[in-house]
């Protein structure tokens, strides 16, 4: 078409003319879409500047706002000149403007059952400023729900070290709440989220962790729909670091206790597991992962009728009482028979050996006992779900 009108005429012979028969003029030419002007006589078209088209959330009257977000302000066919959002008592609430100022996003939190203002405005592609203006209110809950997390800052852990989000109360919306937790990984990772309870949502990667992945968690909570009428109260995060590759691998039948790690096998040691006579002292078969360490700790069963028998060198593997320790009282049944109330006993000097190696995070895999580990052990029971099952538990695919 190249926007040039074309037109041209015909004429009928005067042969064909008759009393029913008259010139015909055909008349051919473009066609345009959008805004122009229609050249003619061989002038070409002229597209019109378009004005600024805004789209601000929330938008101008809204109420019940998460102030969560998305707090924003967009522009099409234009710039942002400014962008103002201030509060009820005219303080200006911290913001971003993208550099191609297209774009702005809001910089800090808002607070519930607030009221904020819009003001600024946009210079549209045809010169013209479009303001910005309107006010919206944010939501007051019913209910703030607070989260937490198990890793610390600048930490390191071991390979199975399982990422736990944990929350104050019961969460209806696990949909929700989920889009708002994320993991950044240096090293690809494949994993997934999985909930545990409806106060505990787990993170953990298909495979164990690649020795010297660095690792950010964030939990974006704060403003977030828990359901309900509950939101949430506050943000965390962490960034952590995964340390060297050390499993312990623990065989029932044959009373030893392996240590390996990338260079190979450390350490056998001799150790006696859970009496397996009876059902409430078997140590659990399982991937266990180590929770924490104690250079004493004092062990406390009063269905077995003792209390405070301080062992050495105490690494919690879980939490339903399974720790690995030092005991010199069953150095005779160590590498023969199963003895525990559920514990691993090694000698005392074996057991330091081992506690100075440990991480939090290290895997414990326990095999050839009666019993599996499960929910019923409570944290961190993660590594004795199948991939299959674990990905089962998301808020995404429930």
């Amino acid at each position: 078409m190249g926007g040039t009108r074309h037109s041209g005429r015909r004429w009928i012979p005067a042969t064909l003319l008759g009393a029913g028969l008259v010139t015909v003029l055909a008349l051919t030419g473009c066609t345009t879409t959008g805004a122009g002007t229609a050249g003619v006589g061989g002038v070409g078209l002229v597209e019109q500047p378009e004005p600024a088209k805004l789209t601000v959330s929330p938008a101008a009257g809204a109420k019940d706002v998460g102030p969560g977000g998305p707090i924003t302000v967009n522009v099409a066919d234009g710039t942002l000149e400014k962008v103002t959002l201030t509060n009820a008592d005219g303080k200006q609430v911290k913001g971003e403007l993208a550099a191609d100022k297209k774009s702005w996003k809001v910089g800090e939190d808002l607070g519930y059952a607030k009221t904020y203002t819009w003001s600024g405005s946009a210079l549209g592609a045809d010169g013209k400023n479009v303001p910005l203006s309107g006010s919206f209110t944010t939501v007051k809950p019913k209910s703030q729900i607070k989260a937490s997390l198990n890793t610390g800052d600048n930490q390191t852990y071991g390979v199975a070290m399982p990422i736990a989000v944990t929350f104050d109360a019961p969460v209806k919306d696990r949909a929700a709440v989920q889009k708002a937790l994320t993991v950044e990984t240096s090293v690809d990772t494949e994993g997934a989220w999985a909930w545990l309870s409806d106060r505990s949502a787990h993170w953990r990667p298909k495979e164990y962790w690649k020795p010297g992945t660095k690792v950010t968690v964030k939990a974006d909570t704060y403003g977030i729909a828990f359901g309900n009428g509950a939101y949430g109260r506050n943000d965390v995060t962490s960034t952590f670091t995964i340390g060297r590759y050390q499993v312990v691998e623990g065989n029932t039948q044959t009373h030893r206790m392996v240590v390996k790690t990338e260079a190979g096998q450390t350490h056998d040691f001799p150790a006696s597991f859970g009496l397996e006579s009876d059902p409430g002292r078997v140590t659990k078969s399982g991937t266990h992962v180590v929770m924490s360490k104690h250079a004493s700790y004092g062990m406390t069963n009063p269905k077995y009728n003792y209390e405070n028998v301080v062992v050495p060198w105490a690494v919690r593997i879980s939490n339903n009482g399974e720790f690995i320790h030092g005991y010199a009282p069953s150095i005779w049944a160590q590498g023969k028979q199963n003895v525990s109330h559920g514990c691993i006993n090694l000698a005392p000097a074996n057991a330091k050996l081992y506690y100075d190696t440990v991480l939090p995070g290290d895997p414990v895999e326990i095999t050839g006992s009666t019993q599996q580990l499960g929910a019923q052990d409570g944290d961190y029971y993660d590594w004795a779900l199948s991939w299959e099952k674990w990905q089962k538990l998301s808020a995404e695919v429930a």
